[in-house]
């Protein structure tokens, strides 16, 4: 515990990087590779990495058949926080009579069910860049040894089905186990490409799944109230954007899907009805003389007015405003979200945005709204 909170201080700057599953794939299926052709296991092999480096990797362990190679490592991701920190990776290698290569997953990774992903419905959840990898260390060793004869690799993760529990690839349609991933090689500490590189899958599954509305939200307790909201909806539909709004918006317009609708809380979404799109606590502080501008137009009295601006959080606000029975202000907020996501997009899509409190009840809503109405839409 104390060693998490000493990394979480780091400056990043300083955070150690790690390797991706598709790094330890590739270095396995080498190191198992070699050790069929020249029948000795060796304890670390190096790879040439996508970002332009080399690095090596531990042998873990092995196992030896008839036919075949087993080489296993464990991952490190470095200091990232990556839910497949530690796991083992395995390859199984073994030769065959054509001279083909093929890539297939074992154990642990997962299975393509739905389209809209980069790896067809069926076939192993091994991303294209590990792919290219793998048949790339493949090539180079075939022809290093001369060795004329395919090559078959089965890419295995032990634990694969139970640290998929922590992911989104059941959203996805990845059924089975985690999925063979990186387009680097290498995981940056505490990286948001890694993050928004789901989203972009899931609004890519939903789009191929036919959804042509979809609901996006902060996380797992806003998706809840969601699902609740629009139980005609079907799963896909569903997007935890967390903090990229912005991003997350131009992405779904970008696809052609039409209709949004926005979930959340109090504390992300008033910084969205400010048009702050990016919304880490980090990024953008709230902006407690917003708040008050928009309970001055909701009509609360004058000393409530005051009082916002002496708030610890937006949340608190909310509070108050719950209290105080002034529901115009949650309405305003949220007309005001969807007035800024559509002007962040510039246009074309329909958008709505309900609020919740914590404990799931809905604050207030805005309901398919297209444009910007100026008139309407008095900013105070």
């Amino acid at each position: 515990m104390n060693e998490q909170k000493k990394k979480s201080k780091k400056d990043p700057s300083e955070m150690r990087h790690g390797y991706t599953t598709g790094a330890c794939a590739t270095a396995m299926t080498k190191a198992a590779l070699i050790a069929l052709i020249t029948k000795e296991v060796p304890e670390q092999v190096t790879i040439y990495l996508p970002v332009g480096q080399f690095a090596t990797f531990q042998v873990e362990a092995f196992h030896v058949t008839a036919d075949t190679v087993m080489c296993e490592t464990i991952k490190d991701a470095g200091d990232d926080p990556d839910a497949t920190h530690q796991a083992r990776i395995q390859s199984t290698v073994r030769l065959l009579p054509s001279s083909t290569i093929r890539i297939d997953g074992g154990i642990g990774v997962g299975r393509v069910t739905k389209p809209g992903l980069p790896v067809p419905v069926g076939e192993a959840a091994i991303n294209p860049v590990p792919r290219k990898m793998l048949y790339q260390v493949i090539e180079e060793l075939t022809q290093q040894y001369g060795i004329s004869q395919g090559v078959e690799a089965v890419i295995s993760v032990p634990d694969g089905e139970e640290i998929a529990k922590k992911t989104l690839n059941g959203r996805l349609g990845i059924i089975g186990g985690i999925s063979i991933l990186g387009t680097r090689g290498t995981v940056v500490p505490f990286s948001s490409s890694a993050y928004m590189a789901s989203i972009v899958q899931a609004i890519s599954v939903a789009k191929a799944a036919g959804c042509d509305h979809l609901v996006i939200t902060t996380g797992g307790r806003s998706e809840k109230y969601a699902m609740q909201q629009y139980p005609e909806l079907p799963e896909e539909a569903f997007i935890e954007m967390g903090d990229f709004v912005g991003f997350t918006l131009k992405h779904i317009k970008r696809l052609g899907i039409k209709k949004v609708s926005l979930v959340g809380m109090m504390g992300k979404f008033s910084k969205v009805a400010q048009g702050v799109m990016m919304v880490h606590s980090k990024s953008a502080p709230v902006d407690f003389h917003f708040l008050q501008q928009l309970a001055r137009k909701a009509g609360a009295p004058d000393q409530l007015v005051t009082e916002v601006l002496e708030a610890n959080t937006a949340s608190q606000v909310g509070e108050w405003m719950l209290e105080h029975n002034i529901p115009r202000f949650f309405e305003e907020l949220c007309k005001s979200c969807c007035y800024h996501a559509i002007a962040h997009v510039k246009g074309g899509i329909n958008v709505s945005t309900s609020l919740y409190s914590m404990k799931g009840e809905c604050l207030g809503k805005a309901e398919n709204i297209d444009e910007i109405d100026e008139d309407d839409w008095n900013r105070g």
